[in-house]
């Protein structure tokens, strides 16, 4: 999907998820689609100790930093993999979603419904002046 037709899961254009730390797999601040991005990081999700103890515990430690990645920590937002937030939600530890900034394509994927159950307050996205392009 061209990057100036980004939409988020309420059908809007799709909000930044986080500039701190910078998220999105092409490290724009987006979680969108893109064709090379085989883990499909579309959701926009604030990360919990829950959360990221269960990332570790699968082999992705999130919480220690290394080249071009600093390392997460509880109330960070970041782009996770579809796949990811789906396991994390089988095992009752889905961490909390901005529907905002939560790509559209994420829904091939999730059910709203999942999502929206997870949803924070839509004022906690990063101002609607930002646009992912």
């Amino acid at each position: 999907m061209p990057a100036d037709k980004a939409r988020n899961v309420l059908g809007q254009p799709l909000v930044p998820c986080s500039f701190d730390p910078l998220t999105g797999y092409r490290r724009n601040g987006c979680c969108e689609a893109c064709d090379t991005d085989a883990g499909r990081h579309l959701v926009c999700a604030r990360m919990t100790d829950r959360f990221l103890e269960f990332a570790r515990e699968r082999g992705n430690d999130l919480t220690t930093p290394a080249p071009g990645f600093p390392g997460l920590k509880p109330g960070d937002t970041w782009c996770l993999c579809t796949h990811r937030w789906q396991e994390a939600l089988d095992a009752d530890v889905a961490p909390p979603v901005l529907l905002a900034s939560t790509a559209a394509d994420a829904l091939d994927d999730l059910r709203f419904e999942d999502l929206r159950s997870h949803a924070l307050d839509e004022h906690l996205a990063i101002a609607h002046a930002y646009r992912c392009n």
